[in-house]
């Protein structure tokens, strides 16, 4: 008996080791993770790395995998500024926003699937968990489009106030937090009805990059005019805590206007980091009351966003470092095959097993603590 029991647990284990090897995770030793960079990714400038989606391999020192082509022309067929970058796992695909119009590229081919171009433009899209719909603002116009993932077409619009912007979908998959840059507000919108449904503020000055916790109870806010951040409640839709960067001065910055142009949480949301556009630095807080400032990095170029690795180990501002989060070092640098830097504020980690996608990270810095 002993040895029948010895025997079925054998077999069990054997069963259990068989279906691990087909259904790969995203956890499993044979995945690879590459960052995907979105170029031109700072306005219409060709000089940080030209034009398309260009590779790079996390796990050998971020070096230069690849060129993917991609659309997104101005009518004089020039390169149009990409605007965002998001994916779907279940759709095998990656959506780039330019100026004008929205691409669905295939993950396996890198081949385009379609190009659709919108009235009113694009601007910073997100994707919802299960991949089936997105959140496409239009350019700096009065509303979003609410998208169909696999066709493009559009399910609903949404008016807001006056100038659409960053979007945020959260991990439940139950809200969409939208930034609406001519508003001191940021707006709630409720994914089965897609209807707005709350606003969090007023902040003390118009909303410009965000994020948000894992839980969706807490939006970090950078505002116009402050070297700093702002703090809201995305329950109560109150504004909870206002601070300023110490030690720094503000001042006029090339792109974008504000000076705090960035701004993202690690991904266990211990460490809040902030773009400073004018000094050229990167600003380290503790992301809970009172909100420590812990240190500053300098970086090479005007940082204008801030993403990490879905695993907190790497920082990725869009000047183009790439810093280690625990040493606060940076360790590399992105170049394309020619060995031209680059930078881009349009980045997200992709991992894949055996040449299919099946994990993806956010071009924002959000938080993953979901418990």
């Amino acid at each position: 008996m002993r040895q029948k029991s010895i025997f079925i647990i054998q077999v069990l284990g054997f069963m259990i080791m068989l279906t691990s090897a087909r259904e790969p995770t995203a956890d499993s030793a044979t995945v690879q993770h590459y960052l995907y960079v979105a170029v031109p990714g700072i306005r219409d400038y060709l000089g940080y790395g030209g034009h398309g989606i260009l590779v790079f391999d996390m796990d050998n020192d971020h070096h230069f995998v690849k060129r993917i082509e991609t659309r997104g022309f101005h009518p004089d067929k020039t390169p149009s500024n990409v605007k965002g970058i998001a994916v779907s796992i279940p759709l095998n695909s990656i959506y780039i926003s330019t100026l004008e119009s929205l691409q669905r590229i295939d993950l396996t081919t890198d081949t385009l699937v379609w190009e659709k171009f919108f009235e009113g433009g694009c601007d910073r899209m997100a994707v919802s968990p299960d991949g089936k719909t997105m959140y496409l603002p239009s350019l700096e116009n009065k509303f979003w489009n609410v998208v169909d993932c696999a066709t493009g077409a559009i399910i609903k619009k949404i008016d807001v106030y006056k100038r659409a912007h960053n979007t945020i979908y959260g991990a439940s998959g139950d809200r969409v937090y939208l930034d609406d840059i001519a508003s001191p507000w940021l707006y709630i919108s409720d994914t089965k009805t897609n209807t707005l449904i709350n606003k969090v503020g007023p902040f003390t000055n118009f909303v410009r990059p965000f994020t948000i916790n894992g839980k969706e109870t807490l939006a970090y806010v950078t505002v116009d005019s402050l070297l700093g951040f702002e703090v809201g409640d995305l329950t109560t839709g109150k504004k909870l805590a206002h601070i300023e960067v110490e030690g720094w001065e503000p001042g006029p910055v090339r792109r974008h206007g504000n000076p705090s142009h960035g701004i993202g949480l690690t991904p266990d949301e211990k460490e809040l980091w902030l773009a400073d556009g004018y000094n050229m630095r990167v600003h380290v807080f503790n992301a809970s009351p009172p909100y420590q400032q812990l240190t500053t990095i300098p970086v090479r170029n005007m940082p204008g966003w801030i993403t990490f690795s879905m695993d907190g180990k790497y920082m990725y501002p869009s000047s183009g470092e790439v810093i280690d989060v625990k040493t606060r070092k940076i360790i590399a640098t992105l170049q394309d095959e020619f060995f031209n830097n680059v930078e881009s504020e349009k980045m997200l980690e992709i991992d894949f097993d055996n040449n299919k996608a099946v994990k993806a990270g956010d071009q924002f810095g959000i938080g993953r603590v979901s418990k």
